[in-house]
């Protein structure tokens, strides 16, 4: 089964204007199928392979005048020194759209394009599906409580791969092979409990230092294990909007799971069944509408910025979007019944910044759109 991808067109569009493509993001997030297959006219070779790997690495110089005209270059993070004679040889080329390099780490991705390829390079990230491309192929069931356990990762739908397998393999690959290479961690059993732990807090307020008391590490250690889930794409900070103004606003971040199938296997939610009567149900919710949103913003190249807004008594906004220097504000629940409390957050927030929204929206576990006054209602599949 092919699911078209939308960031197949900004990666067209951007090989008229710089020599190279990057493109990251998680492990089996589908960029390896996705290149293959709407860039037939590139060579594609994977730095996974040994044998290609140690060609580049013994001669780079010649090595990229072997492989010269369009060339996908997969986990390129594997050779980092090839990166530098890269920089020399689209410098002498001048050919726009000759090299894709794909990766699966952030962290390496990007330090070895800061330091060689700043300047000649458009930067992507693949995420696992959005809905937008679910709803394309035909695949988005009609209720979100099937969805969210089950997960976005392409080759839980192309192989039918059931949830809680995928993810027991997924989690114990990604703890042997990528943190072994990002960070020597000799405890894995407290590792996998802070998995754990961060899973519990997803649409919560971070407070780092109850994290690593509850996980028996200390604040630095757990900082660096959250870096280490943010640069392999498990986890993301959501940061809070604030401007200087009388209310005391919270200054922390919340902290998300870029897909909830992860996310439940980790709270042992299986199933819908199990998810439903989940004390956490509604922070899931909250997590799967950011992440979907932020990884259509990713996907369609929108280029928007999120925050979320809190004060000290409370008064919420679940979601900031700015696009084009106004907000658009969103209320996200998990509820199918609509009531006038869910509206709260929004009617206090247009009060302190009228002139800066132009979109009202609160976004429900219910199917229907409609109106309320400034606000658009829109049922979770829009």
């Amino acid at each position: 089964m092919e699911i078209s991808r939308a960031l197949e067109k900004a990666i067209r569009e951007y090989c008229n204007l710089y020599p190279a493509i990057a493109i990251n993001g998680p492990r089996q997030s589908g960029k390896t199928t996705m290149l293959r297959n709407a860039f037939p006219d590139y060579e594609y070779l994977s730095l996974e392979n040994p044998d290609i790997r140690t060609l580049a690495e013994a001669d780079p110089n010649s090595f990229l005048e072997r492989y010269s005209k369009k060339v996908i270059f997969d986990e390129a993070q594997r050779v980092p020194k090839l990166f530098s004679f890269l920089q020399t040889k689209v410098d002498e080329d001048k050919i726009m759209g000759q090299y894709i390099l794909s990766g699966s780490q952030n962290f390496h991705m990007l330090q070895n394009i800061t330091q060689s390829l700043a300047g000649r390079v458009a930067m992507f990230q693949l995420f696992p599906f959005d809905n937008s491309e679910l709803i394309s192929a035909d695949l988005l069931p009609e209720n979100f409580e099937s969805l969210l356990p089950h997960g976005f990762y392409p080759a839980i739908f192309d192989r039918k791969i059931p949830p809680r397998s995928y993810f027991k393999n997924y989690i114990e690959t990604y703890i042997q092979r990528d943190l072994s290479e990002l960070l020597n961690i000799h405890d894995l059993t407290n590792f996998r409990r802070f998995l754990r732990l961060c899973a519990g807090r997803a649409g919560q307020i971070l407070n780092l230092s109850d994290l690593a008391k509850d996980t028996g590490i200390s604040a630095p250690t757990a900082k660096s294990w959250l870096s280490i889930l943010e640069a392999s794409f498990i986890v993301f900070r959501l940061e809070p909007y604030f401007e200087n103004f009388s209310k005391r606003i919270i200054k922390s971040p919340k902290l998300y799971f870029y897909d909830t199938g992860l996310l439940c296997h980790l709270l042992n939610i299986p199933d819908e069944n199990k998810l439903v009567d989940n004390r956490l149900l509604g922070n899931i919710f909250e997590n799967f509408i950011i992440a979907d949103l932020i990884k259509k913003n990713a996907h369609e190249n929108l280029f928007q910025d999120f925050w979320y807004w809190r004060d000290s008594n409370g008064n919420e906004i679940d979601l900031i979007i700015e696009g084009n220097g106004n907000f658009e504000t969103a209320e996200i629940k998990s509820t199918k019944t609509i009531s006038e409390k869910l509206f709260k957050g929004l009617d206090y927030f247009r009060k302190i910044y009228p002139e800066k929204i132009d979109r009202e929206m609160l976004i429900y576990g219910g199917k229907e759109n409609f109106r309320r006054k400034e606000v658009e209602i829109l049922g979770w599949k829009n």
